[in-house]
């Protein structure tokens, strides 16, 4: 699949297959994300891969979008070392990270869903807590992951009344 396609086609998935993810693919995702371009290059990024079951339902009971990880067989939490972040920019690094992971899913017909964490304080406590983070070490969001049991298709949001040429 080129690039365009993965780019045009690639949605949130929120519905999943029982078929596992192999750790070849997660590492392979996981890789495309540290290829993500940060501030000063200071990669600030850290992922829990969460696998066990129990841990998925913890996550799916207590983050109020995030239902269906409770049924992906893979969760990605996307955290950043806030103090090896320059100047605040570990949001951002991290963002661009999860977008990396995102497209490389979709490369591989895998589905995700990016479930928004920071900056609401009882979600990035939840998640803290379930996954015993230590100090410093913020969650930016839950990647939901696995072979979708819904269709991709083309998204169409291109829209010109967004574009400004050389001022508003």
């Amino acid at each position: 699949m080129d690039i365009f396609e993965t780019l045009f086609t690639r949605r949130s998935i929120r519905k999943y297959t029982q078929e596992s993810v192999t750790d070849e693919d997660v590492g392979l995702l996981l890789k495309a994300a540290m290829l993500a371009p940060s501030a000063n290059n200071r990669q600030p990024w850290h992922f829990v891969v969460v696998r066990d079951k129990k841990t998925r339902e913890a996550l799916a009971a207590r983050h109020p979008y995030a239902k269906m990880a409770a049924e992906a067989p893979v969760v990605i939490v996307v955290c950043g070392d806030v103090a090896d972040g320059i100047g605040g920019y570990w949001v951002q690094d991290c963002s661009a990270a999860t977008q990396n992971l995102l497209l490389a899913a979709r490369g591989k017909n895998l589905g995700t869903v990016w479930c928004g964490v920071y900056p609401v304080d009882d979600r990035v406590a939840v998640v803290r807590e379930i996954l015993n983070l230590p100090a410093g070490i913020m969650p930016l969001g839950l990647v939901v992951l696995g072979h979708p049991a819904q269709p991709f298709s083309e998204a169409h949001r291109f829209n010109e009344s967004k574009i400004h040429h050389d001022m508003w």
